[in-house]
């Protein structure tokens, strides 16, 4: 049984410089609800943390970098801002606020620190210390996915189990493959891919498969990591591991999203504003049916 998360959250954000020179871009605003449905803007790391706690896990490693300290902050309970925010007549946002921090409570959190951006899967590897030998979820902090149900974390667990896999991770077809890591494969059943080759950002995309950075891995995937050399700029890709999980004949799958999901991701300022575009759009459609 899964438990534990880590949430990656140390990259430097340059392509969303300025706004990102001191503000991580993990806490970066996009739409969401409150539980009287008024409409809010909160974190999209606080959102990630909120859907994977909804999920059932519970214990979670946050891996920062320099500067980032307002990520912390912002996870540390503060019950005078809820009076306040009541004092104010704002009572939506205070018991939002207030179930944020009520699910902070029943969770274990540690806050690991990666001194230099070596790339998406160093930051992976300085958790394993938190991880040791169990299986764990793997969630950007500055992605996610939005749905009527809200189901994607429970999708890519149960085919995680129900599959005996080595790493499951989540995949969708886009338009512009170039700038994710990509998948080939053999469907096994609909809807899950039993993996051959990814590649992070190839210059001739074979498919249209994307990887949503979302995974499920056994900790075979911190031997995968340190057998993985730096690649560009001197990072570590957590998709070149992968590939070594592959190469040595490991159970790896990829759990394929429909159209009935969408893909929030704040990595450059096109997806930022598309994120932004389409949490509104989620609210309203959610609003609209309750």
């Amino acid at each position: 049984m899964v438990q534990k998360v880590i949430i990656p959250a140390a990259g430097l954000g340059t392509r969303l410089f300025p706004a990102t020179k001191e503000q991580p871009k993990e806490m970066l605003p996009i739409f969401s609800k409150t539980p009287h449905g008024d409409m809010i803007v909160k974190p999209v790391v606080q959102l990630v943390f909120e859907q994977l706690h909804d999920t059932g896990l519970r214990e979670f490693c946050f891996v920062v970098g320099r500067d980032k300290r307002s990520i912390e902050d912002h996870f540390t309970p503060d019950t005078d801002c809820i009076q306040t925010l009541e004092a104010l007549g704002k009572n939506g946002q205070a018991s939002d606020l207030e179930n944020f921090y009520s699910r902070l409570e029943t969770s274990t959190i540690m806050w690991v620190n990666q001194p230099e951006p070596k790339g998406f899967g160093n930051a992976v590897l300085m958790a394993r210390p938190f991880i040791q030998n169990e299986s764990c979820f793997v969630h950007a902090g500055d992605s996610c996915i939005i749905s009527k149900n809200m189901d994607y974390a429970k999708k890519l667990l149960d085919s995680f189990q129900r599959f005996n896999a080595d790493a499951t991770f989540l995949v969708m077809e886009i338009e512009n493959p170039k700038q994710y890591g990509i998948v080939e494969g053999e469907e096994v059943e609909s809807g899950i891919i039993k993996v051959k080759t990814v590649v992070e950002k190839p210059e001739k995309p074979k498919t249209n498969l994307a990887i949503m950075a979302m995974y499920v891995f056994h900790p075979v995937i911190f031997k995968a990591l340190e057998a993985t050399k730096p690649g560009k700029n001197g990072e570590i890709q957590l998709t070149d591991a992968i590939q070594k999980l592959v190469e040595w004949g490991l159970r790896v799958y990829a759990v394929k999203l429909d159209g009935g999901y969408k893909h929030l991701d704040i990595g450059s300022p096109e997806r930022y504003w598309e994120a932004i575009e389409l949490s509104y759009k989620q609210f309203c459609e959610r609003r609209s049916t309750t």
